[in-house]
């Protein structure tokens, strides 16, 4: 699966991102102001206080939230539920792929730093969104394989977390943020401005 096989740690190694980070070390350096990347930042660098990241981080755990519910559901035999929570998933995931997509990955992949680690979180998305309407929960290996993609897209999620996000604060300039939270409003008109 294209999916497993792109996702990577992002931990470092030697002062270095682990290898399928993506990044050249640069980016991340800059991001974590000039020092060595060690692991998660997210929580020291201050992205989580830009409205659009926390709209992006909450849409995340709306997901791995239905996720987890999703896999207690076959847990306790009940496959029905399981399907309206790994389809709820699919509709948040849809709208939050947009916004990324549309918004910060468009922006972040004009500096050729961030654009192949963009291109392999993007193909990812795709995968994930091909593989969720097609689960049969009431079959033992899809339930594997979703329970494999549960763990996958949780390791997806820290590459953008605790890499991309954190990236963008030196990354994006104003226009840029706009231009991000321009494509998010669009891929969520229900949303308040």
């Amino acid at each position: 699966m294209a999916f497993r096989a792109a996702v990577a740690e992002t931990a470092s190694v030697g002062g270095r991102p682990a290898r399928g980070t993506g990044f050249s070390g640069a980016a991340v350096r800059r991001a974590s102001g000039g020092g060595r990347f060690t692991g998660p930042m997210c929580h020291y660098c201050g992205c989580r206080d830009i409205p659009l990241i926390k709209e992006f981080i909450a849409e995340h755990e709306r997901v791995t939230d239905a996720a987890g519910d999703a896999l207690r559901a076959l847990e306790q035999g009940d496959p029905a539920r399981a399907r309206v929570l790994v389809d709820r998933m699919a509709r948040e995931l849809a709208a939050h792929w947009r916004g990324e997509e549309d918004g910060l990955f468009r922006v972040m992949s004009d500096d050729p730093e961030y654009a192949d680690y963009i291109a392999a979180l993007e193909s990812e998305h795709r995968e994930l969104a091909a593989l969720l309407p097609a689960l049969d929960l009431g079959d033992a290996a899809d339930v594997r394989t979703f329970t494999e993609a549960v763990h996958e897209l949780h390791r997806h999620i820290a590459k953008e977390e605790d890499g991309l996000f954190p990236a963008s604060l030196t990354a994006l300039s104003g226009d840029g943020w706009n231009r991000s939270m321009d494509a998010w409003r669009a891929a969520h008109p229900g949303a308040p401005a």
